[in-house]
């Protein structure tokens, strides 16, 4: 491709000095990983915001999440339609041929593609409601998780409450997915939501008899 050109400089710096260090102190591990493939505990749902760093926020080594991020979190419903669906193909990589024992869908504060679907929602970003903006559509995931929140007369705690439905929502489709609610219901696998507050460090967990998110 001609619009294709080598790597920022920074970054190659780097993977020389992970390739000398990381990689050499580590490379019967990775060895490992190559032969046996991966066999990971979860599937991670998070946002594509270069601020989560999941495996920061769970200590975890290569090969212990599957991770899959995308704008604000979102799972979409399940719909067999012969389109392009990364999301949908993801979660059923991860719960059919994985065998993951869990599926996590981890929202945050601040997030940028929720308050989009929050500004389109309230008339305030009509650009998104183009039928050509991908962002748009793809946050029309989140209407319903808006239609629940929008009664919240303090803007950023109507922000922050779309977010934690962003989890919900995902939640909710989820269980959309027949292979998903299958091996639910063979309690192979379990849901769980989360939602992280960035410049806290707080971590809340979706609490499935309450509705609520509750403090770790």
């Amino acid at each position: 491709m001609q619009n294709a050109r080598p790597l920022p400089a920074y970054l190659i710096q780097r993977y020389q000095g992970w390739k000398a260090t990381g990689f050499a102190e580590n490379k019967a591990w990775y060895r490992r990983l190559a032969d046996e493939g991966q066999r990971p505990r979860a599937m991670i749902v998070s946002c594509c915001d270069s601020r989560v760093h999941v495996t920061s926020i769970f200590g975890a080594d290569q090969g212990e999440f599957f991770i899959h991020r995308n704008v604000a979190n979102l799972v979409p419903p399940y719909a067999p339609d012969g389109d392009h669906h990364g999301t949908s193909a993801a979660v059923e990589y991860a719960v059919t041929a994985l065998k993951v024992a869990h599926v996590i869908v981890l929202g945050h504060s601040n997030c940028g593609g929720v308050q989009g679907c929050h500004d389109m929602c309230t008339g305030h970003a009509p650009e998104l409601e183009d039928k050509s903006s991908f962002v748009g559509r793809w946050m029309d995931i989140l209407r319903p998780g808006f239609e629940r929140v929008r009664d919240i007369e303090d803007d950023a705690e109507r922000t922050t409450a779309l977010e934690k439905e962003s989890v919900v929502v995902s939640l909710e489709n989820l269980m959309s997915f027949p292979f998903v609610r299958d091996a639910v219901e063979n309690e192979t696998l379990s849901l769980h939501g989360a939602w992280h507050d960035i410049g806290e460090g707080r971590l809340e967990f979706y609490e499935h008899e309450t509705q609520e998110f509750v403090p770790v």
